[in-house]
């Protein structure tokens, strides 16, 4: 990047965060680091060289708009802001409770929505800003039909980041809006979803999060409206929905 930005990430104590916070830093940028556990926020920061610190939980929009006030407090202004946080279930569409449902919507889904209705104005206000949203893969392909209600939260993020998009760019072109779809990523994530995760095929292709925090990097550097961070999986998106039921015939034929 030519010049240093100002970037607040939410899910930064570890994973694609963590990974995220380290790439940028090093690349001389300013950061806001937010997650709920602070001490892991602490250690992030601090292998990073430094960065403000503000616990947040994204859950609430209170919490949401005073990681913002925080943020500008302590770097001036924000030219990006990156949802990242989220978390993973594992049960099937028809074994859902309404409390898993509206659980992962509300980590997934409205934990992005906060962020957007927060910096907006801000970013309004300069004429210019940024916002990343972390999806996943499995928002566009039943790669991992357990997930479901995680692929459901992250399909509704995919479309309010778009509604967004095409909203801001007719009205305040300076916003650039983009969309990140991770695959299988190398992170706790696994181990953390709601109901841990049965084990992934030996062949099963995955990134660090490294590999994702540096497609995230080039995002940053010349905005764009989404990017699969496996450049591979944007072929088997477009095959899936070229003919969805002979996509899904022949990967329910394989599990069989």
């Amino acid at each position: 990047m030519d010049a240093a930005k100002h970037i607040v990430i939410t899910g930064a104590s570890s994973g694609i965060g963590a990974a995220l916070a380290a790439h940028l830093s090093a690349g001389g940028h300013r950061l806001a680091l937010a997650a709920r556990r602070e001490q892991a926020l602490r250690d992030v920061a601090k292998r990073v060289g430094g960065a403000a610190v503000v616990p947040t939980d994204v859950t609430k929009r209170g919490d949401v708009e005073r990681l913002r006030d925080r943020a500008i407090a302590e770097l001036g202004h924000v030219d990006v802001w990156v949802n990242n946080a989220g978390q993973g279930i594992t049960k099937p569409v028809l074994e859902l409770t309404d409390d898993d449902f509206d659980s992962m919507m509300t980590i997934n889904v409205k934990s992005a929505l906060y962020g957007m209705q927060a910096i907006v104005p801000h970013f309004v206000q300069r004429g210019r800003g940024h916002i990343v949203n972390v999806s996943s893969f499995l928002s566009r392909v039943p790669f991992a039909t357990y997930r479901s209600a995680y692929n459901a939260a992250k399909a509704a993020l995919n479309a309010l980041t778009a509604n967004a998009r095409v909203d801001l760019a007719r009205t305040h072109p300076g916003i650039a809006v983009t969309l990140v779809m991770p695959g299988i990523v190398t992170t706790d994530f696994q181990r953390n979803a709601v109901g841990g995760s049965p084990p992934l095929p030996p062949s099963t292709p995955s990134q660090t999060a490294d590999e994702v925090a540096a497609v995230i990097v080039s995002a940053i550097e010349q905005p764009v409206a989404e990017v699969y961070t496996n450049p591979q999986q944007a072929g088997v998106a477009l095959q899936y929905f070229k003919d969805v039921g002979a996509f899904e015939r022949e990967a329910a034929a394989r599990r069989a």
